[in-house]
């Protein structure tokens, strides 16, 4: 069995003190790639010296987390662009909009989504959405600036059935879903029990939102495991046939990814 953890943060301080046990336990859980979504200017070295030390099992990608933005967003996305090569980055991401926190920046939010967005259609690269209170405002965005150019991924994925459907209907862009489909309370199961596997991918957060048993506590890409048995047990099928499914839909959004 071949998974890919499609959005996890193994270069996080979290794991400063057990990376290469973290990595042993990923390869022994049958994680064959983890993609990396950036978080700001401050964490993009650190991710890319993750990717240079594993070769082929990392995959980094570029972008302002929408937590991130503040007034200078402009001069944290200059630096960030000035880093790009091409064929090195597998997504634009993690970028989007987050009014859960601080409602303040979301005009500037805004206009660092759409800065990113079209930074990533003009190089034909997926965009990896990040969305928290603000399904609305980013349906908005994507709804005008979609086209044949733009694919990607709604990261961690907990919407309802109409947001599903309206995902959907974009017909380029799958769902992220991770830990939390594992919760008792969430109902995400019942909403991914008719959403078609063909607009699935799985993913863990780590360190964030760990799943059952281990909620609460420090995620880790091994645990992408746990999460593709559950969505087997949700969608009636084989652990397998969601590692092949899954991992085929990485591979589609994904196209600089090892085959």
């Amino acid at each position: 069995m071949s998974l890919i953890d499609s959005h996890s943060h193994l270069y996080a301080e979290e794991f400063d003190g057990d990376l290469p046990e973290v990595i042993a336990r990923c390869r022994e859980n049958g994680i064959s790639q983890v993609l990396l979504p950036n978080i700001d200017a401050a964490s993009f070295p650190r991710m890319m010296r993750l990717c240079e030390s594993y070769p082929g099992f990392f995959s980094p990608m570029l972008g302002l987390h929408p937590c991130s933005v503040k007034e200078d967003y402009e001069k944290e996305l200059d630096f960030l662009f000035a880093q790009y090569v091409p064929n090195t980055f597998c997504a634009i991401g993690e970028i989007g909009l987050d009014l859960y926190w601080d409602k303040s920046f979301f005009s500037v939010q805004q206009k660092a989504l759409e800065y990113q967005v079209d930074f990533a259609k003009k190089r034909q690269l997926p965009i990896v959405l990040h969305v928290r209170e603000a399904f609305d405002e980013i349906f908005e965005i994507i709804d005008r600036l979609h086209d044949e150019n733009l694919s990607g991924v709604f990261h961690c994925f907990t919407g309802n059935e109409k947001q599903a459907a309206h995902i959907m209907e974009y017909k380029t862009f799958k769902m992220g879903i991770g830990g939390v489909l594992t919760f008792k309370k969430s109902g995400l199961d019942e909403i991914v029990k008719n959403i078609p596997l063909d607009f699935l991918i799985l993913e863990t957060d780590s360190p964030y939102l760990a799943p059952v048993p281990f909620r609460g506590k420090r995620n880790e890409s091994s645990y992408l495991s746990l999460i593709a048995e559950k969505l087997a047990a949700v969608k009636n099928c084989t652990t397998e046939e969601i590692a092949v499914n899954t991992s085929a839909n990485c591979l589609k959004i994904f196209p600089t990814l090892t085959r």
